[in-house]
């Protein structure tokens, strides 16, 4: 007997593919299931998952998408099938990353790295074990190889409608051959499905339409930042040579001559390209409704150059015909990565989709989207994944540029920062042309153009220069932290988030989402952290009393600073706590630039351009006074990020350009140089300041080592979460110590071991220049964060010796930052 059409639930997903199957199956897992529904147009697996190759790989240098990718292959090897009933025909073959140079051996020396920290079953071997396991591979130029025995491939419609028999006996409701038509918010915040079978009123909606992501957002204003590209992988004919193995080869994946991978299907050959020019994309504007099981027509002239090499390096297929041309289109987001997470502005509506490797990736995320959506918070870092990381400038045609790029790259080395050109400038500060004119090397965080590091003259041209390896970058680096701590540096920070929360109830707000305690007087600063249900972090902030002199209560204003990537993060999580509260939210990122001036002559540099009071007695540190400088009435923020005296200054764009210079002129007597983010993140690190990578969706406040923070006067968002996990922490962040070998210095995600047992891994890694040691933050087990305790960190997968460190490796006792005379600079 058929049910009738639901008419509420709790969760409706939209679309039908393993990302919106993998979620129901996950909703169900975390106690959702009897309130959940899942629409398909078609059938189930019917769109981008029905032709995937289905390979997955622990070969990934990303260690939130390795913890994934680990969990997949465990679902796939075994407990899906025996948790469902239902085949999902795993092959569990192995596999090998080909490399043929040194760049490319040192790619996968730190994949090795990052895989021990995840205690992978993964090696680096030579051309000969390769040949060993697979005698019919032409190793020609190639020096190494990465073997993963425990890769594999699957079939990914089985995989999928295992997960949908997992979700059904848990309650998820399954309707098929149902299109939605439209979805949109209530008045109420609730919202409307509308489908052709009938309208489900829902609290949560889940965008998981694939290659029709982009157009369903529409439908509810939003913009999802999803182009669809086409893929080929081809099926030979059968191999006589396979015809007798009594084993499946390991799938090799050779991005340097084939960009793409070959492997055994039955007794046929595959072999997948990413073409590394001139790639497709299709449906542009719409995806069409009826396209079913949809594949294009071959296109081999695009494809043949690594088509030909493929055959190259598998003579064994060059006499095969083809007998299965699969073309078909794949989601891919501006930056490669999934979107899964809540958009903008659009209270409990999700996605999960822009999954260019779902079979590889799509069961891990969507348990982190289940968690995050049940318990309000994932369990891996999901900042490179949340679909709040696009503002309004990824426009549909800037979309398409950006797809473009990261489908040629999808087979390139990924190397440590590696820039993505392609449609930039998006978002230039003020200061984008003089600095560009200076040798700037510029970099995009959140649209803007921030500079990285400047070319100093004699380098031929400022451009990258990507390595895993120390090169000419490093030093210039150091001379631009040399300048920063022995005299004065100047850097445009205009890119950092900038927000304006004022009212009569402005600062009842913020009380109730920062750990940290509100700066009571005007003028105050205080660094605090916004928290989750769970009491997990979900970003760091200064918060800066910019009311006026003697005002309290209804004209109290608040700015608040974060990094540019949270823009979004942190404007949805004041508006989805402001309630019935009197305040108002504006963000000032676009209208506002900003400077930050460090190092012992900062303050004369700063004495020249202004009449203010800038000593210590009429200019306290950590503290901020409207000023003028220049000519130019502006807000400077005593605080300094590089552990200097040093101050902050945030400014109308139009003053941008006259501040800069003034104060540049000023510097002169005084040898004041430009700085970028490298330098700046150096010099944080001799600090010991954490940042991003070590401030997650991952940890508590405890976890983080950042409780002093935490005010325990006053309640706040997360805080019984915080309190209550303090006495069985997993992890705990340390600092570290860790000797150079004057050549390669670890890039993050590097396995940290103790007696030669894996305890941790690291989240940031920099050189500090200043104490000529390598620093790090590291999550690891608390009974190896005590200081003083000896360590080891698998850099380049070999052991370096480190030690916990108790203070900044650089001023420890923070005198500089208070200096009032230069007597602490020339010590």
């Amino acid at each position: 007997m058929n049910k009738p059409f639901p008419s509420h639930a709790r969760v409706v997903i939209v679309g039908g593919g393993v990302m919106g199957v993998g979620l129901a199956y996950h909703l169900a897992h975390e106690g959702w299931g009897d309130d959940t529904v899942l629409l398909e147009k078609a059938e189930l697996t019917s769109g981008s998952t029905w032709h995937a190759a289905g390979q997955i790989t622990h070969s990934t240098s990303s260690f939130s998408l390795g913890k994934c990718v680990d969990y997949n292959i465990g679902l796939y090897s075994g407990a899906l099938e025996a948790e469902t009933g239902q085949a999902v025909t795993w092959h569990g073959c192995g596999s090998f990353r080909l490399a043929y140079t040194e760049d490319e051996m040192d790619w996968l020396r730190h994949t090795l790295s990052v895989g021990r920290a995840l205690k992978f079953n993964i090696e680096l071997v030579g051309p000969d074990r390769v040949a060993e396991l697979h005698p019919f591979y032409n190793l020609d130029g190639v020096l190494g190889a990465l073997h993963t025995p425990d890769d594999g491939h699957v079939d990914p419609t089985n995989v999928t409608m295992a997960m949908a028999a997992g979700a059904r006996a848990k309650g998820v409701r399954i309707i098929r051959r149902c299109r939605a038509t439209n979805i949109t918010r209530l008045p109420n915040g609730e919202w409307q499905v509308d489908t052709e079978q009938g309208t489900i009123t829902c609290e949560h909606v889940v965008n998981a339409g694939g290659t029709y992501a982009r157009q369903m957002g529409e439908w509810s204003g939003l913009t999802i930042p999803t182009t669809s590209m086409t893929h080929h992988y081809f099926v030979t004919e059968p191999v006589p040579e396979f015809a007798n193995l009594d084993r499946e080869l390991p799938v090799i994946r050779d991005d340097k001559k084939v960009s793409g991978y070959i492997r055994m299907e039955q007794k046929r050959g595959l072999i997948g390209i990413y073409e590394k020019a001139n790639p497709n994309t299709v449906w542009e504007d719409h995806c069409p409704w009826e396209a079913e099981n949809e594949l294009f027509d071959a296109d081999y002239d695009r494809v043949m150059p690594w088509l030909e090499e493929s055959l190259n390096r598998m003579p064994i297929f060059a006499d095969l015909g083809i007998t299965r041309e699969v073309h078909g289109a794949i989601s891919h987001p501006p930056d490669g990565n999934p979107l899964i997470g809540p958009v903008f502005g659009a209270p409990n509506y999700w996605c999960c989709c822009g999954t260019q490797i779902g079979i590889g990736w799509g069961p891990g995320l969507t348990r982190e989207l289940a968690r995050w959506m049940v318990h309000g918070s994932a369990d891996i870092s999901m900042r490179d994944y949340d679909p709040r990381r696009f503002g309004p400038y990824a426009t549909k045609d800037w979309q398409v540029v950006k797809a473009r790029e990261d489908y040629c790259l999808r087979h390139e080395i990924p190397f440590p920062h590696f820039n993505r050109l392609a449609g930039r400038p998006v978002k230039p500060s003020p200061l984008y042309d003089t600095l560009k004119a200076k040798g700037a090397v510029f970099e995009e965080v959140f649209g803007h153009e921030r500079p990285r590091w400047f070319a100093p003259e004699g380098v031929a041209a400022p451009i990258d220069q990507y390595s895993f390896r120390r090169n000419t970058v490093h030093d210039i680096v150091g001379a631009e932290c040399r300048a920063v701590r022995e005299r004065v540096g100047i850097m445009d920070i205009s890119a950092f988030t900038k927000v304006m929360v004022a009212g009569p109830d402005a600062r009842a707000l913020l009380e109730r989402l920062v750990a940290n305690k509100l700066p009571m007087k005007p003028g105050g600063i205080a660094l605090t952290h916004m928290l989750n249900r769970r009491g997990r972090i979900e970003l760091e902030t200064t918060v800066v009393n910019c009311s006026e002199a003697g005002t309290q209560g209804p004209d109290e204003r608040f700015y608040l600073v974060c990094a540019a990537f949270f823009e979004q993060r942190l404007m949805d999580h004041l508006t989805a706590h402001l309630g019935d509260a009197k305040a108002t939210i504006t963000c000032l990122s676009d209208d506002w630039a900003a400077l930050t001036i460090n190092g012992p002559r900062a303050r004369d540099v700063m004495a020249a351009c202004t009449d203010a009071d800038l000593s210590n007695a009429a200019f306290r540190w950590l503290t901020a006074q409207q000023i003028t400088l220049a000519g130019h009435s502006i807000w400077a923020f005593r605080m300094s990020y590089a552990g200097e005296l040093g101050w902050e200054l945030h400014l109308p764009r139009a003053a941008a350009t006259n501040v800069y210079d003034a104060l540049w002129s000023a510097g002169q007597p005084h040898g004041i140089a430009d700085y970028g983010s490298f330098a700046m993140n150096a010099l944080r690190m001799e600090k010991a300041f954490k940042g991003a990578g070590e401030l997650t969706n991952e940890v508590t406040l405890p976890e983080a080592d950042v409780m002093r923070f935490a005010r325990s006067e006053h309640d706040y968002l997360g805080k019984s979460a915080t309190l209550a996990g303090r006495d069985a922490m997993p992890w705990v962040c340390a600092y570290l110590s860790i000797d150079p070998d004057g050549e390669t210095d670890g890039h993050g995600g590097e396995a940290v071991l103790m007696d030669g047992e894996v305890v941790g891994s690291t989240s940031s890694v920099a050189f500090g220049h200043a104490v000529g040691q390598i620093l790090a933050f590291a999550y690891v087990k608390p009974a190896a964060a005590a200081p003083g305790t000896a360590l080891q960190v698998v850099i380049h997968g070999q052991p370096r010796a480190a030690r916990v460190l108790g203070a900044p490796a650089y001023d420890p006792d923070s005198l500089r930052p208070r200096a009032d005379t230069q007597a602490v600079a020339a010590e």
